[in-house]
């Protein structure tokens, strides 16, 4: 996934990003049929391999082409929908199949039809996209007017002649022509837009995601309460999938509020709070360690996933585009979504290891961690964060 991600920094101003994350689930489909089919060690790894390119290619451009597809005023609803609900309703789909089709074990069924299934999305997802339209920005932006006119047009089911749609392609037109000079390496100069500022704020908010340890909980979610609370591994893979649930349903609080009620600063404050606090008690309860403080750490999983629903989970997705203009918003989005890779696979390597050596001490590390991110956020990130194009006088302050 980090791999592809920087590919598809040079890849998806070309390809655009209809086809890149056509390209992206063509590769995932085919890495799913050499994992299911395994009868190796090296094949699983293969096929891991090759799902996990068409992954990247895939959370590269996603963000990017819906942010560019939605008015400003309902983008944060809509990324909330994609990149919270939606993630977090495959999270939890995820553990209910898993724990369907463990009751086939020790037949390679219980795993081999798992893996299988995650076919049938993938080519859901193509077969949708083959009836979507292209990014209208994308579209100017490679000069294809009318292509990007009648998408225009589409979006908001009226006519080519009507006026609204006439002034949002000239004003789009006049932003694209302004920007359009940049390129990857513009990601990384200081001009009057501070693109190197906005790069390194989107490139961190994806960092940061990962590191307030949610994919401990996603990863490693059964394991932990079978071996940390001393549940069944029926028990375990039941709780899981209800936590991941309640991750899911959680996320529709910010669905709800994030472009009516709350900004996304406060929000990712609120989030990285509560998920200190959770994590404190969890590392007080793991250190007393009996039967009535396991009931206390799974209670306070629920609570911690539900703060990471609020304050993060389609968050830094969101912002991250919204903090980058069309100029580098391509090679920008992919290296944020290549830090977002990197840091998930830090997080979920060093996790068992530091699990096994240091024992509950693991959650202090990450209660620091998303207790450090709110000051980040409070003295880094503005507050005027609806808006697309940010006033050149509160970046001159960021």
């Amino acid at each position: 996934c980090f791999a592809s991600a920087i590919i598809a920094v040079f890849l998806g101003d070309y390809l655009g990003r209809r086809q890149m994350i056509m390209l992206g689930l063509v590769l995932m489909a085919i890495g799913k049929v050499v994992q299911a089919s395994s009868f190796s060690y090296g094949q699983l790894v293969a096929g891991r391999f090759i799902a996990g390119f068409g992954n990247g290619f895939n959370t590269a451009a996603v963000p990017a082409w819906q942010a560019e597809s939605t008015r400003a005023h309902r983008r944060g609803t809509m990324l909330m929908v994609s990149s919270g609900a939606c993630i977090a309703f495959g999270v939890a789909l995820a553990y209910w199949i898993t724990f369907a089709f463990a009751w086939l074990a020790p037949s390679s069924a219980s795993w081999r039809v798992a893996t299988a299934f995650q076919i049938v999305p993938a080519m859901l997802a193509f077969i949708m996209i083959l009836f979507l339209p292209e990014s209208p920005r994308w579209l100017i932006l490679t000069g294809r007017e009318e292509g990007a006119l009648t998408v225009l047009s589409a979006l908001s089911d009226t006519t080519l002649e009507d006026e609204e749609v006439r002034q949002e392609f000239l004003q789009i037109k006049d932003a694209i022509l302004e920007m359009a000079r940049g390129g990857f390496s513009s990601a990384f100069s200081m001009n009057e837009y501070r693109f190197l500022h906005r790069t390194i704020l989107a490139f961190m908010l994806q960092v940061m995601q990962q590191w307030t340890g949610i994919n401990i909980f996603t990863q490693y979610l059964a394991l932990m309460f079978n071996t940390q609370t001393g549940y069944t591994p029926w028990v375990a893979r039941l709780l899981a999938g209800c936590s991941a649930t309640e991750l899911f349903l959680a996320s529709f609080v910010t669905v709800i509020g994030i472009d009516r009620f709350w900004g996304r600063r406060a929000l990712s404050m609120f989030g990285a709070v509560g998920m200190s606090i959770s994590l404190i008690i969890l590392t007080v309860m793991s250190y007393v360690d009996n039967s009535s403080t396991h009931i206390v750490m799974v209670v306070f999983i629920f609570v911690y996933n539900t703060f990471f629903a609020i304050g993060w989970q389609g968050m830094s997705w969101l912002w991250a585009v919204e903090l980058t203009p069309l100029a580098i918003r391509g090679p920008t989005n992919a290296l944020s979504t290549a830090g977002n890779w990197l840091s998930n696979f830090i997080v979920v390597l060093i996790a068992p290891i530091a699990f096994h050596h240091i024992g509950y001490r693991t959650y202090i590390i990450f209660a620091v961690i998303n207790a450090a991110i709110v000051p980040i956020i409070y003295l880094f990130y503005v507050s005027q964060d609806h808006d697309f194009l940010l006033p050149r006088q509160i970046l001159t302050n960021c």
